[in-house]
């Protein structure tokens, strides 16, 4: 589908006040900002009162981007519907499958030599079926998609957790799973449990050292990584009129370490100047037409306990750069307090690295100051003391702070420059200074820092901060160096203290692009070929789930039994795992190799039952149960799938052979991942029940014929010693969602709808 013109986004507005009347009086109160985005992209009220986290409401998103590790699987499954062309704007981005190992220029020839095959897939399929195809080098897609395509009052989804990012651009914007992504690119409208909301009220204005980064920072320490499940976060008060379009960016982005739906930020003058430097003029002046539109409601902020479930206060005056990690995002603390920290935990003080960009923190304003610290060392005759990697966020970024000198300036203290790419940041990083399992310590300026998440080593400890804290700390070498109090040494032995980093937000001259890479699709996609060579260990067409035989599921055995902490990283791993994200069956060999068994304390290797053996890897034992026809059961603990949207946790399981998945509690994407593709995602009624499930239990799932929503399912464990006992399990599933578990997938309904569509037509 075209990209949307001026005169659409015309339409959009001139819409929203009617449709904004209609929601107050419907609530018969005033509205929040997150509440008027939703309810102007309502494809209709729910029949009944709408309820936050109960009731379940579809939606019509305004567009769709997807990263280049999940398009590949959502565009098989899109090719799987038999569509022709996207329903709504859709692009993809190059960003993932691109490895830090030398350098920007080497990196980039490696990756489009070994990725070439998935590249021509994914620019072809692009071509075909109407998506605009953003090149290998063009930049992260969250950063690309802030430059072009956020807007504010839009709604987007994005195959990648932290699509949340443009919500720095008053859209709201939520990750998602492929097949969410398929749904809404074939016309279909997008279910979503109706969020709670959380306000953000800040006060002040940040100064000196304090960055927007350590807005979120803050937060995430207060929230935690489950603190946000089920909720928007939305942000107000003076104190959002005091950060950049790209500052506020960064703190939507790492809403995802909440587990929030989305994060928003209420639309001002930042937002309007990012839109005039971006080249969309126009935009800006229509937002400003339409500002009470893309605000709360003024009863709103004055009165926010009334209109939030939750509302936290943080004033920006008194705010102070924070520091978080390791292994976790919420584990925060101000940088006041981190140095005895290190002392009381034992942590590495040294540093091997420090790392600045990606999707998170890489605009203009925070190369900008990264590099007025960097100046200033570089001025008293120093270099970084530990290896110091640069991730500029997009092309247009790259070439204008290249035209600029922020740069050169990194550069000259020791910086490397990596690609337009994700690379560090989602385990891309080929490391060579260290051994496996060496215990050593880095800060980035990224947002997730799950153990083994940057470089596969369990034994790195990865610590978050700002960009311009990040690069003090490159300088000093040291993880407890506080440059707010401490000093370092020039070069001629004087010591020196660093001065709190200034910079302009935006630049002077505009931002410099020759090529940003977007390829348009073709105008007509009827003689574009996709090929999928059926000999390659990247790619493979896929094969529809088998539709539920309406039986119930008996003799299950436990695959698994995760302990504490289970991620997407723990289920599906990224990393050197990246490359087959085209190939279903290639990536279940990394099924549940981060887990930890909770029997026995072991990593990603558990009992298989029909041999019984005990130190098969997960998928072995998987492929030895399906190959013996047996469905297999998960069980795990809180937050179960917390971390990216990777689709590939859940559908691995599917694909081998896994029939119910049943936790403590779930992260949100991961819940509705494993419904897509026909799980049955269950959590315990009594969350002390998860002790009960032994080993060598075999599980059985009765009466699923008459699977309805909120309705309890009885779950039969049967011990080795024969005895038996009942637990109960609830879900989520709406009697749609009931539809995909029957049809075997949320696709199969899909390909159903458009093959009935077609008859009727011939």
């Amino acid at each position: 589908m075209a990209e949307l013109k001026v005169s659409d986004i015309k339409n959009v507005y001139e819409a929203l006040p009617k449709k904004h009347a209609d929601a107050r009086e419907k609530f018969g109160r005033p509205l929040t900002l997150a509440e008027k985005v939703l309810t102007s992209h309502l494809d209709h009220w729910p029949a009944e009162e709408v309820k936050r986290g109960e009731t379940y409401a579809f939606l019509r998103p305004d567009r769709v981007a997807m990263q280049d590790a999940t398009a590949q699987m959502a565009l098989l499954q899109f090719m799987q519907a038999q569509l022709k062309t996207v329903a709504v704007p859709s692009t993809v981005h190059c960003d993932h499958l691109i490895q830090a190992r030398v350098g920007a220029e080497a990196d980039m020839a490696d990756a489009l030599n070994e990725n070439k095959e998935v590249y021509d897939f994914l620019e072809s399929a692009s071509n075909k079926h109407g998506i605009g195809f953003w090149k290998p080098g063009a930049g992260i897609i969250h950063q690309v998609v802030l430059e072009n395509y956020a807007l504010p009052g839009t709604m987007m989804i994005g195959t990648d957790s932290h699509t949340p990012n443009a919500g720095g651009l008053g859209m709201v914007a939520i990750g998602v799973g492929g097949a969410d992504a398929v749904d809404v690119m074939a016309g279909v409208a997008w279910g979503l449990r109706w969020p709670k909301l959380i306000g953000i009220h800040l006060k002040g204005k940040l100064n000196g050292w304090t960055s927007p980064k350590d807005v979120i920072l803050k937060v995430a320490g207060i929230l935690t990584v489950a603190g946000g499940t089920g909720a928007i976060v939305e942000y107000f008060g003076e104190g959002t009129k005091s950060i950049s379009c790209t500052g506020k960016a960064t703190i939507t982005n790492m809403g995802a370490e909440l587990g929030a739906t989305t994060s928003i930020f209420p639309y001002d003058e930042r937002m309007a100047k990012y839109l005039r430097i971006t080249k969309r003029e126009e935009f800006a002046a229509l937002a400003d037409q339409y500002k009470d539109c893309l605000v709360a409601d003024p009863e709103v902020v004055q009165d926010p306990l009334s209109y939030f479930d939750q509302v936290i206060e943080i004033d920006l005056d008194l705010l102070e750069p924070y520091v978080v990690g390791p292994h976790t995002p919420d584990l925060a603390r101000p940088i006041s307090v981190f140095a005895e920290e290190i002392k009381i935990k034992g942590y590495p003080d040294k540093l091997t690295y420090a790392l600045i960009g990606s999707c998170t923190n890489s605009s203009y304003e925070d190369m900008s100051r990264a590099a007025h610290v960097a100046q200033q060392a570089s001025d008293h005759g120093l270099k970084a003391s530990c290896g110091f990697l640069i991730t500029p966020g997009s092309e247009q970024i790259y070439e204008t702070i290249e035209r600029d000198g922020q740069l050169k300036t990194l550069e000259d203290i020791g910086g490397t420059v990596l690609a337009n790419a994700c690379g560090p940041c989602i385990g891309q990083w080929r490391r060579d200074d260290i051994k496996p399992g060496e215990s050593n310590s880095i800060i980035t300026s990224f947002n997730r820092n799950f153990q083994k998440r940057n470089d596969g080593n369990p034994e790195t400890l990865a610590f978050i901060g700002s960009p311009e804290i990040v690069t003090a700390l490159a300088l000093s070498g040291s993880l407890s160096f506080n440059p707010m109090k401490d000093s370092m040494n020039g070069s001629d032995g004087v010591p020196f203290k660093l001065t709190p980093p200034e910079a302009p937000e935006l630049p002077a001259r505009g931002f410099k692009s020759e090529d940003n890479g977007y390829l348009p699709p073709a105008a007509n996609g009827d003689q574009v070929s996709v090929v999928v060579n059926p000999k390659s260990d990247r790619l493979q067409l896929l094969e529809p789930f088998a539709a539920w035989d309406g039986k119930d599921y008996e003799n299950m055995p436990v695959l698994l039994k995760a302990l504490g902490k289970c991620t997407t990283d723990h289920i599906s791993p990224a990393g050197p795992w990246l490359k087959y994200r085209g190939h279903i069956d290639r990536i279940s060999d990394n099924m549940f190799i981060g887990a930890i068994n909770a029997f026995t304390k072991e990593v990603g290797i558990g009992l298989d039952v029909v041999d019984q053996d005990h130190q098969k890897t997960y998928p072995q034992v998987a492929r030895n149960y399906k190959a013996h026809n047996r469905g297999w059961m998960v069980i795990g603990d809180q937050n179960y799938g917390e971390g990216s949207s990777r689709e590939h946790a859940a559908m691995s399981p599917r694909f081998l052979g896994c029939k119910a998945v049943l936790v403590r509690s779930f992260a949100r994407i991961h819940e509705t991942n494993l419904k897509k593709q026909g799980i049955l995602a269950l959590t315990f009624v009594n969350p002390a029940d998860y002790d009960k499930i032994q080993e060598t239990d075999t599980l059985a799932i009765r009466s699923l014929g008459g699977l309805a929503p909120g309705k309890n399912l009885q779950i039969e464990l049967l011990h080795e010693d024969g005895n038996c006992e009942l637990i109960e399990a609830k879900h989520t599933m709406t009697e749609e969602q009931i539809g995909w578990f029957k049809a075997g997938s949320a696709l199969n309904l899909i390909r159903e709808n458009s093959q009935k569509k077609q008859a009727l037509k011939s």
